[in-house]
């Protein structure tokens, strides 16, 4: 399964390391693609939103949405 998840307070290179190291620490996630640009991850695995949400919001950003892609 594949979401896009927008994120805010992202502003450079050291956010997007943040967030995919981040993300990839959450079980079952199997590949995650952070963009500055679009402030923006998309993620394939098979996991729960609120897991990604979590993740996200402990690494220090806020999740606006999630939807499946």
């Amino acid at each position: 399964m594949e979401k896009r998840l927008s994120i805010e307070g992202m502003s450079c290179a050291h956010c997007v390391k943040h967030v995919t190291e981040a993300l990839k620490e959450v079980e079952g996630v199997t590949s995650v693609e952070v963009d500055l640009a679009s402030k923006s991850a998309l993620v394939q695995g098979e996991v729960k939103d609120e897991n990604l949400k979590l993740a996200v919001e402990d690494a220090g950003y806020e999740v606006v949405s999630i939807e499946t892609v």
